[in-house]
């Protein structure tokens, strides 16, 4: 499987540059944030057949979070006091050893890699993201699933007080996500602990977060404190929340619309004009064999 070498990250300093990564069958590219609700427009003036960094000051000020606000623009200046340190993960459910991991313990015991992602939110717009992170497989393989865990199932920190969002609203706290197991052992998916060589930010989904790059970015949970491998597939707040527009699945499609607008072409964060989205987000070769048999015609 391809990787992103890590000199060719473009350094923070250089983020404007217009820096190349072509796009094609194993290359690596972005992932991730969270969900909203608006309408696009189906237009566009071509795409181009490369894939440049999103810049950091994008990424970092363009966030959907809705346990701070459902405002992308205020998301940073809410979570700039979101206390990050100290931070356990506790990993149980349907595995043999059970466990509470500290995240110093954890970015010693799973080295870190660079790895570069598209994103692709399901509002139908993306970016592109240097993620710094491990494989989550090393750590489910650490904890030695169960044969009957199917499912594995995250949640994120439950804290209204740092969290203005859970506060109220119609949504059921705390976020909840879940992948099947392979899903989760893919080696494309990641928990990602940085950006652009700097921890992760508390607006991206700091300290720790799911990166799955073939999925909506709602699917990449953020500030993960509880994984539990499970036999019953999930249900996630969007599922509860909307299940008729949100699914378990959510992979990227380009054929099959949101009920509330087209997902055959994308914005990139940046950039003026639309890009046609690829089916899987660009990442069909590695991961289309999962779905084998399963009709991706829809939704869910």
């Amino acid at each position: 499987m391809a990787r992103t070498d890590p000199s060719e990250i473009t350094p923070e300093h250089l983020y404007f540059s217009r820096r190349r990564f072509i796009a094609g069958a194993g290359a690596l590219m972005a992932s991730a944030l969270f969900l909203g609700a608006c309408g696009v427009r189906d237009d566009f003036a071509g795409a181009p057949d490369d894939d440049d960094l999103t810049s950091y000051r994008d990424i970092s000020n363009y966030n959907n979070y809705y346990e701070f606000t459902t405002s992308k623009e205020g998301v940073a200046g809410l979570a700039r006091d979101f206390r990050m340190s100290p931070w356990t993960v506790a990993v149980g459910g349907l595995v043999n050893k059970p466990g509470t991991f500290d995240l110093v313990d954890m970015l010693q015991e799973f080295p870190q890699e660079e790895r570069v992602y598209r994103l692709r939110c399901v509002e139908a717009w993306s970016m592109v993201v240097p993620w710094q992170g491990f494989s989550l497989a090393e750590l489910l393989r650490a904890v030695e699933p169960m044969p009957e865990a199917t499912y594995v199932r995250f949640e994120t920190l439950y804290d209204p007080e740092q969290m203005p969002g859970q506060r109220s609203g119609p949504y059921e706290w705390p976020y909840v996500e879940g992948l099947r197991l392979d899903e989760a052992m893919h080696d494309l998916t990641i928990l990602a602990t940085g950006i652009y060589d700097k921890p992760l930010l508390p607006q991206n989904g700091g300290p720790v977060r799911l990166v799955v790059p073939w999925k909506y970015g709602f699917k990449n949970i953020k500030s993960i404190v509880k994984i539990d491998l499970v036999e019953e597939m999930p249900t996630s707040l969007w599922m509860r929340s909307a299940p008729k527009e949100y699914g378990f699945y959510a992979n990227v499609n380009p054929d099959v619309p949101h009920p509330r607008w087209a997902q055959s072409s994308e914005r990139r964060i940046g950039e003026f004009r639309r890009r046609r989205t690829m089916p899987f987000n660009g990442y069909s070769e590695e991961v289309s064999h999962l779905y084998q048999g399963m009709d991706l015609r829809t939704f869910f």
